[in-house]
C-alpha cells in the first residue's frame, strides 16, 4: 500500500526534462499514464480487430440468419402445403364417409325390406305347401275310402257270386245248365251281328 501512496506522492514531482526514455522502474513511472496508453492501444487494436470480426461474424451471422429465416419460411410453406393437402384428405375421407354412410342405410333399408319380403314370400311358400299337403292328405284319404270302396264291393261281388254259384249249383241240374249256356251263347252271338 506504501507504494501505492508513493507512486501519487510522485505526481506532484516532475522529473527534470532533459532526456527521453523508457523508464524500467515500474514504481517510478505514473501507472495511471500506463494504463491510458495500455488502454488506448488496446482499444485501437481491438477496435480494429473486434471490428473486422464484428464485421465478419455479423456478416457470417446475417447469411446464418437469412439461411435460417429461408428454411423456416420454407417450412411454413410445406407445413402450409401439407395441411391444405391433409383438409383436401380429410374433406375427401369425409365424403367418403358420407357416401358409404348413406350406402350403408340404403342397404339396411333394402335390407329390411329384402328380409320382410323374403318372410312374406316364406310365409306364402309355406302357406301354399301347408295347403298342397293338405290336399294331398285329402287326395290319399279319398284315394284311400275309393280303394277300400271297391275292395269291399269286390269282395261283396265275390261273395256274392260265390252264393249265386253256389245256389246256382245246388239248383241247376246238368240239363238246366247246358240250356242256360246255349241261351247265353245265342245272346251272345246275336249282340256280336248287331255290332258289326
Amino acid at each position: 500500500m506504501k507504494n501505492l501512496t508513493d507512486s501519487f506522492v510522485y505526481l506532484g514531482h516532475w522529473p527534470s526534462a532533459g532526456s527521453f526514455g523508457f523508464n524500467t522502474d515500474i514504481l517510478a513511472t505514473n501507472p495511471i499514464n500506463l494504463s491510458v496508453v495500455f488502454g488506448v492501444l488496446i482499444f485501437f487494436f481491438w477496435k480494429g480487430s473486434v471490428t473486422f470480426f464484428l464485421l465478419n461474424n455479423l456478416l457470417s451471422l446475417n447469411d446464418l440468419l437469412d439461411n435460417r429465416k429461408q428454411r423456416i419460411l420454407n417450412t411454413i410453406r410445406n407445413s402450409e402445403e401439407l395441411r391444405e393437402g391433409a383438409i383436401q384428405q380429410l374433406e375427401n375421407a369425409r365424403a367418403r364417409l358420407r357416401k358409404v354412410e348413406m350406402e350403408a342405410d340404403q342397404f339396411r333399408v333394402n335390407g329390411y325390406s329384402e328380409i320382410e319380403r323374403e318372410k312374406v314370400n316364406l310365409i306364402n311358400s309355406t302357406s301354399r305347401t301347408l295347403k298342397q299337403l293338405e290336399n294331398y292328405k285329402n287326395e290319399t284319404i279319398l284315394f284311400e275310402q275309393q280303394r277300400t270302396i271297391n275292395q269291399v264291393r269286390e269282395r261283396v261281388f265275390q261273395q256274392a257270386l260265390q252264393g249265386a254259384i253256389g245256389t246256382l249249383n245246388s239248383c241247376l241240374s246238368n240239363e238246366l245248365h247246358l240250356r242256360t249256356i246255349n241261351a247265353n251263347i245265342g245272346m251272345f252271338g246275336t249282340m256280336k251281328e248287331i255290332t258289326d
